[in-house]
């Protein structure tokens, strides 16, 4: 096997330029030479890495490209620099709207969904095998219910024959029916509840893999050491064991509360009325699939994308601090 100078060594000359370009020359042959020692893992690698590229990593880099161009799918583009950005930021009223309500959703829904799904796991792991199962089921269950749109649409009708208007008119508590879809009132606390009942999703499933995969032995190690409650079991136990699922719990909590849009366009319309619930997401969709004004829509997705990883980068130094 070829040896290697060692990284940092004084090689290849004595100006910096002449050492960085040596130092960068060594690491890249260490690097080929790693490849080549673990080639079958990289092939077994190569159909997702291939999927991977083509389908996301290419898809995030041609829209940030046209981002900075006019693109109306019908003529080519144009570049216009930062002039999609500026508009948004400073001609357009709807997009501050939009902006104002994403961020509220996901400050919102995005850490009580986050915790919700924790504990709610946190929960389920401690019952019997079969219960856990079932629960996990009961649980999981409204993050893929096709009719979920529908149910709370009946429950939060604004006629008369709405569920919970029909309730609250029953009780006394009401004398008219509330409009909670159409009156901006009412609309972004009805969206958010929904939001958290459908929260429970792929990270509510790693937390369940994560707690199961924990060894028993750490926390009878930590009884003699001094833990002496399951809350200190959580702190100094559980969260450090669990840091790779807390981290992509984080990610699709994140991922699920800035884009939000389904929900908001199948209960409230679309657009909602005074725009009450129109986030960033009903927005890239107005300019994108029905305007086709593809350079703008391209710029607004850059932004939610420069938001989410931002917040990506938050959280994880946030996580990496448990339990120290």
């Amino acid at each position: 096997m070829a040896a290697f100078p060692k990284a940092g060594k004084n090689v290849g000359g004595n100006t910096p330029f002449q050492r960085y370009k040596a130092k960068k020359a060594n690491q890249w042959a260490h690097t080929w030479l790693s490849i080549k020692q673990h080639k079958w893992l990289y092939l077994f690698l190569a159909p997702f890495a291939i999927i991977f590229a083509t389908f996301v990593v290419a898809p995030v880099v041609i829209s940030i490209f046209f981002s900075f161009t006019y693109f109306n799918v019908l003529e080519a583009p144009r570049f216009i620099g930062f002039q999609n950005y500026l508009n948004l930021f400073l001609a357009d009223d709807v997009f501050l709207i939009a902006l104002r309500n994403t961020i509220l959703l996901a400050v919102v829904t995005g850490p009580i969904g986050y915790i919700m799904a924790f504990l709610f796991a946190w929960f389920i792991n401690e019952l019997p095998r079969y219960l856990r199962a079932f629960m996990t089921l009961v649980f999981y269950a409204p993050t893929i219910a096709g009719v979920a749109f529908m149910i709370w649409a009946l429950i939060f009708s604004g006629d008369p024959n709405g569920w919970l208007n029909a309730y609250l008119v029953r009780f006394g508590i009401i004398e008219t029916p509330i409009l909670w879809l159409s009156n901006p009132a009412y609309m972004m606390p009805v969206i958010i509840i929904v939001s958290l009942w459908m929260s429970l999703g792929a990270g509510f499933l790693a937390f369940i893999a994560g707690l199961s995969t924990i060894d028993e032995s750490l926390y009878e190690a930590g009884l003699v050491d001094g833990v002496r409650n399951r809350w200190q079991e959580l702190w100094f136990i559980t969260l450090p064991n669990m840091q790779g699922m807390l981290m992509f719990g984080a990610v699709m909590a994140i991922t699920a509360s800035f884009s939000v849009g389904g929900v908001t366009q199948g209960l409230a319309g679309f657009p909602s009325t005074d725009y009450a619930v129109h986030t960033v997401v009903n927005h890239l969709v107005d300019y994108g699939a029905i305007r086709f004004e593809m350079g703008y829509a391209s710029a607004i997705a850059t932004i939610l994308f420069l938001a989410m990883i931002y917040s990506k980068i938050a959280v994880g130094k946030f996580l990496s601090r448990i339990g120290t």
